[in-house]
């Protein structure tokens, strides 16, 4: 298995090759430059000029490319124009706040779809089943951005129950159990919705699992034997069923990172999501090929550990 890690370690050289070359070809396709918004009636536009022609946006495309690839592989990813800062860094900021709401986002979409799918596939065709599939439905129909307003105007504004912006509160300094317990309690009111929009996949999957499952000969002979009914799910069917939703792990990590845009935006969550549309918004190239490249990364290595997962939770299989 090791080997075969290695080796699609190293698939993902080319892979990410190909695509820094398209991401940095798309992002100088984008009209205007990071200096438009400098553009003032009182803005000499020979200093516009000068700031371009130093920072090499002059140059054509693939020697920008060269020069920002051969920086990349070094941890370089330049400087922002907009926020003044080492990309590498402002990066690292912010990913962290997206690995934190990503984390709790995790944990509660498992802790709600689990259960769910399990009652829905159990007493499949009831009336617990049918609500379980509604509520499933709604959530896959319903855009993110609606939900996440509903849950910010009633829980943040109306009720008051959380923030709606930041994510801790200045007036608490890092380190202190007064900063962690802000820190964390500015993370639940956006991991509930984030966690709630993607249960659905989960919960379908599970459920169907559970009802093909009870119709497998090793069910039938375990019932035939006299096992009660309840270590019949718990020791058969429930276990095998669970199987697949282990190897989801890594594409349901991968997806919320990528998802955390819509959900970051709204909440005014600083974190990848967020500084990925301020950065579009302000023309900072620097920024959006780093991120874009970084999603890309983080989706092949989301795939390489759904099978790596798959193989650890069930002996049978191994990744080739």
């Amino acid at each position: 298995m090791w080997k075969t890690i290695v080796r699609r370690f190293l698939f993902m050289i080319p892979q990410l090759f190909v695509l820094s070359v398209l991401i940095f070809i798309l992002a100088k396709f984008m009209p205007g430059d990071p200096f438009t918004g400098l553009i003032t009636p009182e803005t000499d536009p020979s200093r516009i000029e000068e700031l371009t022609e130093k920072a090499g946006l002059n140059d054509p495309w693939h020697i920008q490319y060269v020069r920002w690839i051969a920086r990349a592989v070094q941890g370089d990813f330049g400087m922002s124009y907009t926020f003044k800062r080492d990309v590498a860094s402002l990066i690292g900021e912010r990913a962290l706040n997206t690995f934190w709401l990503s984390f709790l986002s995790v944990i509660l979409l498992y802790a709600i779809a689990i259960p769910l799918g399990i009652l829905a596939g159990r007493y499949h065709n009831s009336r617990l089943d049918k609500t379980v599939i509604f509520y499933s439905f709604f959530t896959y129909a319903i855009p993110t951005f609606v939900l996440s307003l509903i849950f910010l105007y009633i829980f943040g504004y109306k009720l008051e129950w959380f923030p709606t912006s930041g994510s801790v509160d200045i007036n608490y300094e890092p380190g202190t159990l007064g900063y962690i317990w802000s820190k964390s309690y500015h993370i639940i009111l956006p991991a509930i919705t984030y966690a709630i929009l993607g249960t659905t996949g989960v919960i379908q999957y599970l459920r169907s699992e559970i009802i093909d499952t009870k119709t497998m000969d090793f069910v039938r002979t375990a019932r035939s034997k006299g096992i009660p009914t309840r270590k019949v799910y718990s020791k058969h069917i429930i276990r095998n069923s669970l199987l697949p939703i282990a190897a989801f792990l890594g594409f349901t990590i991968t997806g919320l990172l990528g998802g955390s845009i819509f959900i970051e935006t709204i909440f005014g969550y600083p974190g990848m999501g967020q500084l990925f549309v301020s950065s579009i918004s302000s023309r900072d190239y620097s920024v959006i090929t780093a991120l874009v490249m970084l999603y890309g990364f983080l989706t092949l290595l989301g795939s390489l550990l759904s099978d790596i997962i798959m193989s650890i939770v069930d002996p049978r299989i191994r990744i080739e």
